[in-house]
């Protein structure tokens, strides 16, 4: 089986200082990898570089589209880059109100991305995106309301569904339940875990929080000053960790 991305070499950095360096893994049709590290340690830097939103220094990082075929994310147009943005790929804030119009309606969210992909028929359209709500647990009279009349548990939970509802095939997630309460996190968890395998996704998701990669990822890079200082399947990494600041972070948590 061939990759779905191939990052390799990825560098950033800010001046002296290294935000990621020489950062390269392969992931496959199907699998969550999940990045984990303290603030500081270079993880939302890979994944914005990964994600476009922040041109790497050095690097490539190539995508088994099915449109464009294999292709170099780093060298690709614009117009080329916001195709996929808008089919293939897509990206998860921690603050949803990021990756919401929150001027638009709820309904008018998601389809915004169907009418970004040639939708035109405003039945079809509102059905998919009332389809959605109700698949993400919103109620299907909250069509028509603002995501600044939801909830923040419910704005991420619309977020969602306007990220997946022209079905990529890979999904950035950047601390998808960061800021939410403990009850409103495993709701949401459960949520993701049950998208991510029923439409058989690839997810790279950015976390400091253990419990949340564990649920979701199938394999974890551990990043400590903008270098990946361990890396392996999620469960023999967490019950088993080699590096000395890997075992510190899983021990905090025991801890806590």
């Amino acid at each position: 089986m061939n990759p779905i991305l191939r990052a390799t070499g990825i560098t950033r950095r800010y001046g002296e200082r290294i935000g990621c360096a020489d950062i390269g893994f392969d992931l496959y049709p199907g699998e969550v990898m999940g990045i984990v590290g303290e603030s500081g340690s270079g993880k939302s830097t890979l994944l914005n570089c990964l994600a476009g939103q922040l041109t790497p220094d050095a690097g490539s990082i190539l995508f088994d589209s099915a449109q464009q075929g294999v292709c170099d994310l780093l060298t690709l147009s614009e117009m080329q880059r916001r195709t996929l943005a808008r089919t293939e790929l897509a990206f998860v804030h921690q603050n949803p109100r990021d990756g919401l119009r929150m001027s638009v309606s709820a309904g008018g969210n998601v389809g915004e991305r169907l009418m970004g992909v040639g939708a035109r028929h405003y039945a079809n359209i509102r059905e998919q995106a009332l389809s959605w709500l109700e698949r993400v647990e919103i109620p299907a009279d909250r069509i028509d309301d603002r995501p600044s009349q939801f909830s923040g548990g419910m704005q991420q939970r619309l977020q969602i569904a306007r990220n997946l509802v022209t079905g990529p095939r890979l999904v950035f997630m950047d601390e998808p339940t960061g800021g939410l309460d403990v009850s409103v996190q495993a709701r949401l968890l459960d949520l993701l875990r049950g998208l991510v395998r029923q439409m058989g996704l690839s997810a790279i998701v950015v976390t400091h929080d253990l419990a949340v990669v564990r649920l979701l990822a199938d394999r974890i890079l551990v990043m400590k000053d903008g270098q990946v200082i361990e890396a392996g399947l999620t469960d023999q990494v967490l019950d088993d960790p080699h590096h000395a600041y890997t075992q510190l972070l899983v021990a905090s948590v025991l801890q806590a």
